[in-house]
Formats: structure tokens, sequence, C-alpha cells
């Protein structure tokens, strides 16, 4: 508490002495970790010959950022922010909102009208051709990441279901237009509401074996079935040609108007210039559209009787029972919407890239998915869609981020480390923000007054 009471703006000299021992100690310890993974690396040489490079000075670096950042943490930055608790809690402010501010109130019509003029900004600043890169790996994929943990929500953070295979969806939706199209002939169109009801298909024949399984068991179980979805689509080489993938899947058109280089393509038929700009601005707009249909399912779904029930399933099965509400049912049709939405994701991924592969649908990809959905806050769409901006967008962003060289030497490679930094980054989300980015929770069923209440209050681990 004394370290709490002192305001005079220097530390007392047993904080620092703290400071000092925590940063040695945190620099023991990130030294014991990088030392194999930072300070020595293996390549050939030209007689293709293993060598090992010595790498001290990034070594060096990662050791001192490490110890300085921890005594800054010990020393001024959790010091300041016990101060602030404390004054909060002596004058009783209570941490919960009922006013909103102008931006606060319009924050989701800023955002969509924001996301509308993304791409007509970013052509207007560096062209079509310079515009492919920013609307397709920071665009498209950052929200190809927001509605596939926009539909795991549902699942985890309404129905309060741990699902570490929704991968297997994803994959679902993907091979269905890839099949389909390739030896079918099938649009687009078609094939992208019947992907995802065959992923809503497979949603229910997983739900049927895990219908008493919460919990531990529920991850174990959702994470074999989606590796057994993996490995049948690697070993079923006559349909999905294993591991070589499936190659010229035929793209997505504008009301039959293909985008390609043909006298009725969009390019000649609009009297443009050639550019697949064209196709990829098409493809920001159409998952635009996919996430905003997820998010007003969703929205509509969680007012409803079913989004009712999955909110009493997670915060207590028994209750939920007890009340007369039918688990299987309330189940069955959280993993069959979570799994539509998948598969929805899907069908767009395999139009988007025009291959699919089983490499593209492995584990990691249902971490990370999962990861965005607790780091946004279970069951928060802004929140969700933040974290997913952060996350993907901010690894994405390495690959731009040459003046890193600068500091960590010209062989520095930044995105090689970007699951390095995704785990540092999670880990002081946790820290700091507990409940997520939004761990607020807002009713949908309230007596007089709407009021969203801090995570704080409720119970870790829940909602």
């Amino acid at each position: 508490m004394a370290n709490i009471e002192n305001t005079a703006g220097k530390p007392d000299a047993g904080l620092v002495r703290k400071g000092l021992t925590e940063a040695l100690f945190a620099a023991i310890l990130s030294l014991g970790m990088f030392v194999l993974y930072v300070g020595l690396k293996t390549d050939q040489n030209i007689n293709n010959e293993l060598i090992i490079v010595q790498r001290w000075g990034l070594l060096a670096i990662f050791v001192a950022v490490a110890a300085i950042g921890r005594f800054l943490m010990v020393v001024f930055i959790k010091p300041n922010i016990d101060r602030r608790k404390l004054r909060k809690a002596r004058e009783g402010d209570l941490d919960i909102s009922t006013e909103k501010n102008f931006f606060h109130r319009h924050f989701l019509k800023i955002a969509l009208l924001a996301l509308v003029l993304y791409p007509v900004v970013i052509v207007a600043l560096v062209g079509a051709q310079g515009s492919l890169k920013w609307v397709d790996n920071f665009g498209i994929q950052i929200l190809i990441y927001v509605m596939l943990a926009w539909g795991l929500n549902i699942v985890v953070g309404l129905a309060g279901l741990l699902d570490l295979g929704y991968v297997a969806f994803y994959a679902v939706g993907a091979y269905s237009y890839a099949l389909l199209s390739s030896y079918f002939g099938l649009s687009f169109w078609v094939l992208l509401p019947l992907s995802g009801i065959l992923a809503a298909l497979w949603g229910v024949i997983l739900g049927f074996p895990v219908l008493r399984l919460r919990g531990d068991y529920l991850a174990i179980v959702t994470l074999a079935f989606g590796e057994i979805i993996r490995l049948v689509l690697i070993n079923w080489t006559d349909v999905t040609k294993g591991t070589f993938g499936i190659s010229s899947i035929p793209k997505a058109t504008l009301f039959g108007i293909p985008f390609d280089a043909t006298a009725g393509g969009f390019a000649k038929l609009f009297q443009l210039p050639m550019s697949s700009a064209y196709y990829k601005i098409f493809l920001f707009y159409l998952i635009l559209a996919l996430c905003m249909l997820t998010a007003y399912v969703t929205i509509r779904l969680r007012r409803m009787p079913i989004g009712r029930a999955w909110e009493a399933l997670r915060e207590d099965e028994i209750a939920c029972r007890s009340l007369g509400i039918n688990t299987v049912t309330t189940k069955l049709t959280a993993f069959a919407t979570g799994a539509m939405f998948g598969g929805f994701a899907g069908s767009f991924f395999a139009a988007r890239q025009g291959f699919v592969s089983p490499e593209s649908f492995i584990f990691l990809e249902s971490a990370v998915v999962l990861a965005i959905v607790v780091l946004g806050g279970m069951g928060s769409l802004t929140g969700i869609a933040i974290a997913a901006i952060v996350m993907v967008g901010g690894t994405e962003a390495l690959r731009e981020m040459d003046f890193l060289k600068v500091v960590f030497g010209p062989d520095f490679t930044p995105e090689l480390y970007r699951m390095l930094l995704f785990g540092l980054a999670m880990v002081v989300v946790m820290l700091f923000k507990p409940r997520g980015f939004v761990g607020s929770r807002e009713p949908t069923a309230f007596l007089k007054e709407r009021k969203a209440i801090s995570g704080s209050f409720t119970k870790e681990g829940h909602g």
C-alpha cells in the first residue's frame, strides 16, 4: 500500500530494488528461452553443409527488451494502475456505463462507412495495381477472420461450448465449392448457400456425439474431429487429390459477368483498363456483405428465444434444464449455425484463392480464430472485430516493417517472428484486459434499463 500511496513522482528505493530484481530474472528467463531460437540459427553453406550461425547481438536486444520492459512494468506502470484503481474505489466510481458519447453511440456506423470507403480511398492513394496488396492482404484477409470468429462466437461466446475443431467446417465449405464447381460446373452463387448448408450438416453430425460433453472433454473431441477432416482430405486422393490440392477453381462472377480479359469481361464491358484489382475489390465488398449478414443474423438470433437459450446454457446447464429448455436442440442449433458461417467463409476462401489444399486447414487456424474470440471478448461482435484487425492486420503489417532491419540487423526477417509476436500480444492483452478488448456484458433481456456491466463484475471464464 505504501508503494501505491507514493505519488511524489519518484518511486521509492524498495520499488526500484524490486524492479531491478525482477528485470534481472526476466533477462535470465528470456536468455534461456531465446538462446536456441534467436541466438543460434542453422544454415547451409556453399558446400551444402549444415552450419550454425551465431546471432548474439540480436539475442542481446531481445534480452534487453525483456529486462527493460519488466523494470518499467514493476516500477512505473503497475503502481500507476494501482493508484488509479484505488482512487476510483475511494470515489465510489463503479465501472458501469450508463451514458455514451457521440463516438460510442455511432461507432458501428462510422466503422461501416470506413469499410465501404476503404477500397475507394486505397485506389485513390496508390492506384488500381498498387491497391492489390492493401485490399487483399489487409482488407479481405482480415474480414475472412472476422467472419470465422463471429461464427465461432456463436458456439463459444454465446453457447459456451469450447470448439477446437472449427477449421473443419471452414474446410468443408472450401472443398464443397472446389469440388462441385470443378466437377459439376455450378456457379459461386449456387454453391455459396449450399456450402453453408453442408457445413451446417456436419455441425449437426459433430453435435450428436458431444451432447453430454462440456469443457475439456468437448475440446478434445472437437479437436479430434478437426484432425479427422484434415486427414480425410489428405488421404482421399481420388476425390480431393490429397496434398496436391484442387487448382483452377472457377472464380466468382458479378451477375454472370466474369473478371477476365474476354470481350464480355468486367473491364472490357465497362471500358476500363485491364487490372486484377477489380476482382479483389469485388471480393472485398462480397466478404464485407457476408460479414454484415453474419452480424445481423447473430444479433437477431441472440434476441430470440434460441439466443437466450444459448446464454442460459453457457451460464449453467443444470439450471438451463430446470427451466425446461431442451439442451439437445440448443447445442445442435449452436453447432449448426456456427458451422454454417464457417462454410460460407470456406466457399469464399476457395473462390478467392482458386486453390485449396489440406495445409490451409490445420489446427493452428482453429487456434488463431479461437484466440481472436477470446481476446476480443466472448459474445462481443465489436470486440472480436477489433481483435481480428489488431492480430491479423498486425501480423500482416510485419511484412512492411523493413525499418526493423536497421535495429535487428540486415538478416532480420520480421514475418518469421509473427507467431512469436502474436503470442506475446495475447499474453499482454490477457494481463491487462483479461475479459478481452470489449469485456462488457450487455444482457438481451432486462427489466427497466439496459446497462453494459464491466467484465470484472462477472466470474472469470463465464460469458
